[in-house]
């Protein structure tokens, strides 16, 4: 392939790869968009373009890594989460959609300079996000030293860096003695078992990222045991995991946090994704007693 159209080579890479990607037409645009150094809209305006030998080469290899599964936000280097482009490499988690609804949760509730943790941030999608959209002051720790240095480097990208300190440890460790209006948790929450495999995309994640233990919950039950010491008086807790574990993993925040209100609530798809864990039913942003959208449980720590 030694001359292309940007139309030829679209279809080409269409093509190429319908039987790897469900997405193909949404990955071909930005892959060609990264390999020309181009613009999405600029590529739908000049369908007859020219591409070099050079960018066709680049495109190519591009679709190769895709092909392989490869996860689009590591070929691109930066993945969009809530509105802004976020630096991300195979040594951190590609942050999901599903995750902006605790982003989305947590910004209903704070109101003023509150102090908030992040525990796990990975590249910090979520404690930079809180940065930049409220006042408050960002804890956010993880263990993995290139992960802290990656949401180091966001932070500093989206002005943010003088609310968000960032520290390298297991857990609550970095932090211990501090106490927070909100703590919000994402951590590695697969069965051992159901690690993916390639070519699935997230193989290529970091498995310490993703190994939540046999049951899938080992972190989160280490995480619980440190909770009520880091929380305020009318704190608010939010705990991401998956469907299948979701339950179990309230009825673990239910006897951590007695007298806690603990709701269930959903995802974009209406799956059960995470658990938010009020001080009092009339906590400021939140669902009351359960009643709100996305709310699927609900019920007084027994």
């Amino acid at each position: 392939m030694t001359q292309s159209s940007v139309a030829a080579l679209f279809d080409w890479g269409v093509h190429d790869l319908a039987e790897r990607s469900e997405s193909s037409r949404a990955d071909v645009s930005l892959l060609m968009a990264h390999a020309m150094g181009r613009s999405r809209g600029w590529l739908v305006a000049q369908p007859d373009a020219l591409l070099s030998e050079e960018q066709i080469a680049a495109f190519v290899e591009l679709c190769n890594r895709r092909k392989r599964g490869e996860p689009i936000a590591y070929i691109l280097g930066s993945a969009g989460f809530y509105g802004r482009e976020f630096l991300v490499n195979d040594r951190v988690l590609v942050p999901r959609p599903e995750t902006e609804h605790l982003v989305e949760d947590a910004l209903g509730f704070i109101r003023g300079p509150v102090r908030v943790l992040d525990v796990g941030t990975g590249c910090g999608a979520i404690a930079c996000t809180i940065a930049a959209e409220t006042d408050a002051t960002v804890d956010a720790d993880d263990v993995s030293p290139a992960a802290i240095e990656i949401a180091t480097e966001n932070a500093r990208r989206l002005g943010v860096g003088d609310r968000c300190s960032f520290y390298r440890g297991d857990l609550v460790e970095p932090v211990r003695g501090n106490r927070y209006d909100v703590v919000i948790a994402n951590l590695p929450y697969v069965p051992t078992g159901d690690l993916p495999e390639r070519p699935e995309p997230a193989s290529f994640e970091p498995r310490e990222a993703l190994d939540g233990g046999p049951d899938g919950l080992g972190p989160y039950r280490r995480l619980l045991a440190e909770l009520p010491a880091l929380l305020g008086d009318r704190a608010l807790t939010l705990l991401e995991a998956a469907p299948p574990t979701i339950s179990q993993l309230a009825e673990l925040v239910r006897r951590a946090l007695r007298d806690w209100v603990v709701t269930v609530c959903n995802d974009y798809a209406g799956l059960a994704r995470y658990v938010r864990a009020s001080a009092s039913p009339g906590a400021a942003g939140g669902p009351a007693a359960g009643i709100g959208p996305g709310a699927v449980a609900t019920g007084r720590s027994r």
